[in-house]
């Protein structure tokens, strides 16, 4: 089978030419399953669909998939173009960044000996930890513990020292360019360069530097999304670094019987994500992005901050958003309304418009990646409208006495979509307001809230992992039971039933 020509693979400029300049773009995809679409004004979230693909890798992706390649040799060359363009021993397309994360910790725990590959994820007589420094730690690095390793965590160069030893298979971090860390890459890297561990950096929200800082300053492979400010697909990242733990990180993903075999990456992706690659490095001019999206946040300013009570500030780049925001603050004695409500009532109005308004405070973030020409017209005007018609100071009246003094241990019982678990709440209330713990399956958290009459509105964090995981717990008190809803954040929605212990523990 003849290689493909990388030239005929990836011309861009040719592949510019398979779209409209300006598409047509309707809703029916999505209105005809029942789902209305919304002005994105929450950048690269992955739950509201990632950003938008450029012009150029959707035109590519079309292309890709009327015709078949080998994947390894497709694969191969793809390697080729995004180490010339980013200036790099080696890198691969994966399907998104946490896959890239898997990839390199399979490579560094196995290498490309296919015999430990099947193994996998049983991890006996195979090195089984990955260092964390702990600040680093984050509910993405998930896609790293899935092979079963230990997560060692540290906080400084002599406990790295003493924690690496014959079982550590690499070092993993947080991307940090676009912010800071008090034991980050550069105390981590010469002590790892020592002794010979590779160091996996997490820049998912990233966007690419040439040269790329992080390997500059010692790290061995860099995971980034690929439907975040490059604005390639959703579903596919990269990884790039030394090349043979590249190479080996493809050997264990797809399309190869290994323990990645579920994460696989098509060829449009493949195609797709390098064309998006090669469009950032070589044409797309970031500052002059940002200087336009800023351009919207003062036309957005503009409207709003007439408003009594209404403030803006345009926000520089940061750690995790590495782009410029807009805070939208108001006066809470003028505009009745929490961030909750003002974001419900833009994600429910036409047309919706989905941000990070959420919760009892009163301010939240516009990110530009996701908005199209003119959303933020849209955008401004819905705002101007609400705030004007906004209710002049919240009104909040006091709690009623409760229905029952709930002090003591509370015995629930969760019923998820699928299954059921025991969880047990130890409860202090004084007046209205409720403190304690919260015990799970396997975990427990602090636990606040507040009895309202007979309405029960109870939160807490089980400490699950690097992210607490949230408990909204919302009910009805009667007697020596309690009933309602539990709100799960990401996780979705239970119902929970909770009976009063005849002995508190």
């Amino acid at each position: 089978m003849s290689s493909p020509n990388r030239r005929e693979v990836f011309r861009s400029a040719a592949l510019l030419g398979a779209l409209p300049a300006q598409a047509a773009v309707t809703p029916d995809v999505y209105t005809q399953l029942g789902v209305e679409p919304f002005i994105n004004a929450t950048a690269t979230l992955t739950i509201n669909g990632g950003s938008r693909l450029l012009p150029e890798v959707i035109a590519a992706i079309e292309q890709a998939s009327q015709l078949h390649v080998n994947m390894d040799e497709l694969m191969a060359k793809a390697s080729e173009r995004l180490a010339e363009l980013l200036q790099v021993e080696s890198g691969i397309v994966t399907a998104g960044a946490a896959a890239a994360l898997s990839h390199a910790t399979a490579a560094c725990i196995v290498g490309a000996d296919p015999e430990k590959m099947q193994q996998l994820p049983d991890l006996r007589g195979l090195k089984n930890q990955v260092i964390f420094p702990k600040e680093s730690r984050n509910v993405y690095d998930q896609a790293t513990r899935t092979l079963g390793i230990e997560v060692v965590e540290v906080e400084n160069a002599a406990q790295l020292e003493s924690a690496i030893g014959p079982r550590t298979a690499l070092i993993q971090i947080l991307g940090e360019h676009f912010g800071g860390a008090r034991f980050g890459l550069e105390q981590v890297a010469p002590v790892a360069r020592k002794a010979g561990i590779p160091i996996l950096v997490d820049a998912a929200a990233d966007y690419l530097i040439v040269p790329n800082p992080y390997i500059a300053r010692g790290a061995t492979l860099v995971a980034y999304s690929g439907g975040k400010i490059i604005r390639g697909p959703s579903t596919a990242g990269l990884l790039i670094g030394r090349k043979d733990l590249v190479q080996a990180a493809w050997a264990n993903s797809a399309p190869h019987h290994a323990f990645g075999r579920a994460m696989k990456v098509s060829k449009e992706e493949i195609v797709g994500m390098v064309v998006a690659v090669e469009s950032f490095v070589k044409r797309r001019n970031l500052q002059a992005e940002f200087q336009e999206w800023e351009g919207w946040y003062r036309h957005i300013a503009d409207r709003i901050a007439k408003i009594a009570g209404v403030t803006t500030k345009i926000n520089g780049p940061a750690r995790g958003g590495p782009f410029p925001t807009l805070s939208v603050t108001w006066d809470t004695s003028q505009i009745g309304y929490t961030a909750g409500q003002i974001g419900r009532l833009l994600s429910t109005g036409k047309p919706r418009i989905m941000t990070h308004a959420s919760g009892d405070g009163n301010t939240f973030l516009i990110r530009p990646v996701a908005l199209r020409p003119d959303d933020y017209k849209v955008i401004a005007e819905r705002l101007t409208e609400i705030f004007r018609a906004a209710p002049r100071g919240l009104a909040k009246s006091p709690p009623a006495a409760p229905a029952a003094d709930i002090t003591g241990r509370w015995d629930v019982q969760i019923q998820y979509q699928l299954g059921t678990a025991k969880h047990k709440l130890f409860l202090a209330s004084k007046r209205n307001k409720v403190s304690g713990t919260h015990i799970g399956w396997a975990n427990e958290g602090t636990l606040r809230g507040e009895v309202d009459g007979a309405t029960v509105s109870l939160r807490s964090a089980l400490t699950a992992g690097p992210q607490p995981l949230p408990y909204h717990f919302k009910g009805t008190l009667n007697g020596d039971t309690m009933s309602g809803e539990v709100e799960l954040g990401e996780y979705g929605k239970a119902t929970w039933t909770g009976t009063r212990a005849k002995e508190s523990a």
